[in-house]
């Protein structure tokens, strides 16, 4: 469907662009845009490779884990269904302390891992559990202390304070984390738990 979107806008602005004779001036848009494309990405690779890095040895140096430890009342409130013991636990921690630190190359295999495990507690194989529910909205709404891209690309632009968006982005990420946490909740109270499946017969 965004594909669609996309170009809807694309045939529409050529459409109104050859209406008004202005092509030569969509012509040149188009490869201004494909250069600064080019440059803000060959300006990210020193920042977001930095910060990666950085990020690489406060993982190797245990900082993942001590985070995973202080998570872990905070992860078994949200996910009362997940047995202790279970697997899921720990890909859920390691996914939501690389998600905090800034780490999404590892927070994605994390992800994936914790979602295959929580389909094995799935009672319905067709429809999302309400601990994977909780899962993705924790995802798209993670809190972020360092927004690596967006101040690589404030640098990337000359901005002489590219820091000052990691307040901002905190308080952001905090509030969208709290809502989605709380229509989570909401939803699951008023949606009913699935039934059980019975036990195949070859069981």
């Amino acid at each position: 469907m965004v594909n669609w979107i996309w170009l809807f806008f694309i045939v529409a602005g050529f459409v109104v662009a050859a209406i008004n004779g202005r092509i030569d001036a969509v012509t040149e848009a188009a490869f201004e845009g494909a250069k600064t494309g080019v440059t803000v990405c060959f300006g990210l690779i020193s920042v977001l490779v930095f910060w990666l890095g950085l990020m690489r040895i406060a993982e190797d140096a245990g900082l993942l884990k001590k985070m995973s430890k202080l998570l872990s009342p905070f992860v078994r409130f949200l996910f009362p269904s997940v047995p202790r013991d279970h697997p899921a636990l720990g890909y859920i921690l390691s996914n939501m302390s690389a998600n905090i630190l800034g780490l999404g190359n590892a927070a994605t295999p994390a992800g994936i891992k914790a979602m295959q495990e929580l389909q094995k507690l799935n009672p319905d194989k067709q429809s999302a559990s309400a601990a994977m529910s909780t899962l993705l909205a924790i995802n798209t709404a993670s809190i972020t202390l360092i927004p690596t891209t967006m101040i690589a690309i404030k640098m990337n632009f000359g901005s002489k304070t590219p820091t000052d968006i990691v307040g901002p982005t905190l308080a952001a990420t905090a509030i969208a984390l709290v809502a989605a946490i709380l229509l989570d909740k909401w939803y699951q109270r008023r949606t009913p738990p699935p039934p059980s499946q019975p036990p195949s017969a070859d069981t």
